[in-house]
């Protein structure tokens, strides 16, 4: 049943068939096929219960932020302030899209949004001074990725969701090693362009004054962070309470700027419908295809595999590992969790790893997919940012950042209290 079902799977995306489609369908299918009783009469019931979670308003009300942000221009006075501090670095430019990066991570929840508000702001600017595309098109692709591990993450949101694990303890595991990514990503990239200085650019010189007057391009970054993630940890707001203040910051700030209009205002709400849409769409499929797995056994078939098998724990988590390594190659990062996920957690959790952490390393391996081809989403949406050049110049200049993403998934099963220390002072 395991492999009926994992084929039917690829062949419906391979067919490009939507991913709520494709898992409604594989729903229905088992249904007909391996259920005794009509599982589809309870579809109505599966899906409310899905959608009937005050947890889940925090998600478009973090892509309303990220819109805001990305629409008023604000992501660009922080690109440029930045550059004035990092680009004497060796690499230049590419700690400015880094760092930037780390950021903006720490609004938007959305690693597409990310990666598209730094490409939009830097590829010009890295063009003009003729770097190399490769490796500055991929630490743009890779900075993206942090916009999932950095609180707020939409993607921790789905995943506590799924895993009834506590928002603000997987938002505080991740914050750690985020910074710490974000910091592997700079000190590999500086080494790599000492090694082979043509992979980096020339360094901009800045004055002091320059730099000093600049820091104030990263005054509403670093409020709205303070706004959302501090209003959590006070005990303020829940994380979907904290969402709504963080929009309400990012309103008042663009209008205090004079960045804000009606049409601004149109445009982010329009963009964050488009993606609210999808990503509800997939999790309430999911919620469905879920609920007939574990009716129809193969959540059991599949547990009872691995038990037969004697894998101790951590050999198990291996293997889930190079699962999600493998699957992240063809399965799109939001789909690949939503359907793993209530498979592989209750296994992990269930052989003593703790769910804040295993969903740290889960979503440092959904990065690695972001920037993995052939379905690396981020490869694209840097590529379409850029508009010309080789496809495999954004590939090929990702392939380092991926090697950085596998040393700090050592590091977190060799150190967990990297995810585990901020967490365990909250109790």
């Amino acid at each position: 049943m395991i492999l009926t079902t994992l084929l039917i799977l690829l062949v419906l995306l391979v067919l490009s068939i939507p991913v709520a489609a494709t898992l409604i369908v594989l729903g229905l299918f088992l249904d007909e096929v391996y259920s005794p009783f009509p599982l589809s009469r309870a579809m109505g019931d599966v899906i409310w219960s899905a959608s009937d979670s005050f947890l889940l308003i925090a998600i478009p009300l973090f892509i309303l932020l990220g819109e805001i942000l990305v629409r008023t221009g604000i992501a660009k006075g922080t690109y440029r302030a930045l550059e004035s501090w990092l680009s004497w670095l060796p690499g230049g430019l590419l700690h400015a899209n880094i760092g930037t990066a780390t950021l903006f991570s720490a609004t938007s929840g959305s690693s597409v949004a990310t990666a598209a508000t730094i490409g939009t702001v830097a590829l010009p600017q890295g063009k003009a001074m003729n770097y190399d595309p490769k490796l500055f098109t991929g630490s743009i692709a890779a900075g993206g990725t942090l916009g999932i591990m950095i609180p707020p993450s939409i993607n921790l949101i789905v995943y506590g969701f799924l895993t009834e694990t506590s928002i603000p303890k997987l938002f505080a595991a991740g914050l750690v090693p985020g910074l710490l990514l974000a910091l592997l990503f700079m000190v590999g990239t500086a080494l790599l362009c000492m090694w082979r200085p043509s992979l980096g650019g020339p360094s901009s010189s800045h004055t002091w004054s320059e730099r000093i007057s600049g820091l104030r391009h990263l005054v509403p970054v670093l409020i709205l962070f303070g706004v959302v993630v501090g209003s959590i940890y006070a005990g303020l707001a829940t994380p979907t309470e904290a969402a709504s203040l963080g929009v309400i910051g990012a309103l008042l700030i663009a209008a205090f700027m004079r960045k804000l209009s009606l049409s601004i205002i149109v445009q982010a709400l329009d963009g964050t419908m488009r993606t609210t849409g999808m990503i509800m769409l997939i999790i309430i499929a999911s919620y469905f295809l879920n609920f007939v797995l574990a009716s129809t056994g193969v959540t059991r078939e599949l547990t009872g595999f691995l038990e037969a098998a004697g894998l101790g724990p951590y050999a198990t988590l291996m293997l889930v590992i190079a699962l999600y390594i493998v699957l992240g190659f063809f399965i799109e990062t939001l789909s690949l969790m939503v359907i793993t996920i209530p498979i592989v957690a209750p296994i992990i959790i269930g052989m003593g790893f703790d769910p804040v952490w295993f969903g740290i390393l889960l979503i440092l391996l959904i990065e690695m997919a972001l920037i993995t081809p052939p379905v690396g989403l981020n490869l694209y949406v840097v590529q379409g940012v850029r508009q010309g050049g080789s496809f495999n110049d954004v590939m090929l200049g990702a392939m380092p950042y991926v090697g950085f993403m596998f040393v700090m998934a050592i590091l977190l099963i060799l150190f967990p209290a990297l995810a585990m220390y901020l967490p365990n002072l909250l109790g």
